[in-house]
């Protein structure tokens, strides 16, 4: 009997902290789409826990803070993003430089599907307006976006081994140039509503991934991706 009274209070504080985390989930979700469209400054918890259906004294049972949510939102978001890309990027039944150009072409496709193409961006909205007011925001956004590029430079590292790309490249600087060159393109796309910025990034991609055996004069790396800093000297 007091075996079975034990596992009643574990089961109750198991389902118990399985309802907190959906709650935490429920409002990190909702809140994290309103501030993705409104921005931090013009999003309040008011209009946060108004998303998630939720008085506003709940909202503190999850959160320290405005600057907490984002932190956590930040995390619950880009998680099982980076997750997917590592998983794309590490697909050994494909080879290393055709796993990046997959990558970003589905992306390509994913936009070209919709009538009109239009990309909110938590993570980009959040690095303008916060990036220099507030330092744990800054650490944590500069962590997320280093962790990207880590996995990108990897993968480009093994294309490198295989002889898929130019043995000369810095596969960290190179990493580092496709993916500020991806955030770009998707600025542009949002702001001509066209997928075609997208279509010119896949384009020159490929062109700077060509095969290193079909790489042609002029084709080359460039130099600021040679040099063993990835800084143009």
């Amino acid at each position: 009997m007091m075996l079975c009274r034990r596992d009643d209070r574990s089961y109750s504080r198991r389902m118990s902290h399985t309802a907190r985390n959906d709650k935490r989930d429920l409002i990190l979700s909702k809140g994290a789409r309103v501030m993705t469209r409104r921005g931090y400054h013009g999003t309040g918890v008011q209009e946060i826990v108004q998303a998630a259906g939720i008085p506003k004294g709940s909202f503190y049972h999850y959160f320290a803070s405005k600057e907490d949510f984002a932190l956590q939102a930040l995390d619950y978001i880009y998680a099982p993003r980076l997750e997917r890309y590592r998983a794309a990027l590490c697909n050994a039944a494909i080879a290393p430089r055709q796993r990046v150009l997959d990558y970003y072409a589905d992306l390509v496709a994913h936009f070209a599907r919709k009538e009109k193409p239009e990309y909110h961006c938590f993570i980009g909205g959040l690095s303008f307006e916060m990036a220099e007011l507030c330092p744990p925001i800054a650490k944590r956004l500069s962590e997320i976006l280093a962790q990207s590029v880590e996995q990108l430079a990897r993968c480009l590292e093994q294309a490198q081994r295989a002889g898929e790309i130019e043995s000369g490249c810095n596969c960290p600087a190179l990493a580092e140039f496709i993916s500020n060159a991806w955030e770009g393109a998707l600025l542009r796309m949002k702001v001509c509503g066209s997928v075609a910025p997208l279509q010119v990034f896949l384009q020159q991609l490929e062109r700077l991934l060509a095969p290193a055996a079909t790489n042609l004069p002029g084709r080359e790396c460039p130099a600021a991706l040679t040099n063993a800093t990835g800084v143009d000297q």
